[in-house]
């Protein structure tokens, strides 16, 4: 892709899936604002914090790209590792919910402030410690890459050039900055109609993007216990022909071969059924999705790997003995199939 394909992408679907992972941590660098002295000093002051937040994300996703082009594959995050990332940043979110509803004062401490010399000098240079943590969180979002975004550090590898693979980063976060900018002031000029109910609203706002995030954790884990799996067994309850899905599902031919093609709606076949012990062979294919679909998971197998357009992938692995469930999904658990032992 050149850059320009690159921007607009950023542009129309950056934005929207990345929004979705990183707008918990943009929720709440905006719920903190509660005494910010530039805010009531410039007439600027309420696009302060979301551009802190913006240009530390740019500034870090550039670093980011420089290190991958570098470095190459070596700076990818493992899926332990995404999954314990994913786990930390919600049990964040809902600490800073927590303390914007006055729930106790040990949540003070989720407020991030800097180290006390680095507090000494931007007062000194008359600058709010306030502005401090929306362009920390923003650094932050370097460890929380969206479907799309790993699909650009994918490219960013596969350029070989520390220079182009920042060059890569730099256009795509800078693509995806509207959105975020747009969304963020929009709640900032809400805060000054409705400052009293503003703070509670964002607190509820992040609680439940804390709860939707931790859910996408446990589902990376390949567990059960998620909500989807959660609602569908009380809905399953309340009705008698659940008990019949069994029977259900495409099953694998004779060789055990499964072709998944990966589409801009998700995964297709979603529901698959393979004999348990077999080897399993799946062939996936990415025909056009180009979202977090690309960031194929299966938790059951510790794999995850960015599957771009017009690429495939072969995965071979022996079936659990007993019947379970092996649960795949997009790395935002956006989109989801799995696959029936029996």
């Amino acid at each position: 892709m050149n850059l320009w394909t690159i921007f607009l992408t950023g542009l129309f679907t950056g934005g929207l899936t990345c929004l979705a992972v990183q707008g918990g941590l943009l929720a709440t660098t905006i719920a903190q604002r509660k005494s910010d002295e530039l805010v009531s000093q410039t007439k600027f002051g309420n696009a302060l914090p979301i551009i802190f937040f913006l240009v530390a994300k740019l500034i870090a996703y550039t670093m980011l790209g420089f290190l991958l082009g570098w470095f190459g594959s070596l700076f990818q995050l493992s899926l332990k590792t995404t999954i314990i990332l994913q786990f930390v940043i919600g049990i964040f979110m809902l600490g800073t919910a927590l303390n914007l509803l006055n729930v106790h004062p040990i949540f003070r401490y989720f407020i991030i402030q800097p180290p006390k010399f680095l507090f000494r000098f931007i007062r000194g240079e008359s600058k709010s410690k306030d502005l401090f943590a929306p362009a920390i969180l923003g650094f932050f979002t370097v460890f929380l890459p969206c479907g799309t975004t790993q699909a650009m550090m994918a490219l960013a590898i596969a350029s070989g050039s520390p220079i182009l693979g920042a060059t890569i980063l730099f256009v795509f976060v800078l693509g995806t900055s509207p959105l975020f900018f747009t969304l963020g002031y929009f709640a900032t000029r809400m805060g000054d109609f409705f400052s009293s109910k503003f703070a509670k609203a964002a607190a509820l706002a992040v609680i439940f993007m804390a709860v939707l995030n931790i859910n996408s954790a446990v589902a990376l884990t390949g567990s059960n216990l998620t909500l989807e799996n959660i609602g569908n067994q009380i809905y399953c309850s309340m009705i008698a022909f659940c008990d019949g899905e069994h029977v259900k599902g495409i099953s694998a031919d004779s060789s055990n071969e499964i072709n998944i093609d990966i589409t801009n709606r998700g995964y297709s076949p979603q529901d698959l059924v393979v004999k348990a012990g077999s080897d399993v062979k799946l062939n996936i294919k990415n025909t056009n999705g180009g979202g977090c679909q690309q960031a194929f998971t299966i938790p059951y197998l510790d794999y995850q790997k960015v599957i771009p357009k017009g690429s495939s992938e072969t995965i071979t692995f022996k079936a659990p003995s007993t019947p379970t469930e092996i649960a795949f999904m997009c790395s935002m658990n956006m989109f989801r199939g799995r696959i029936r032992v029996v």
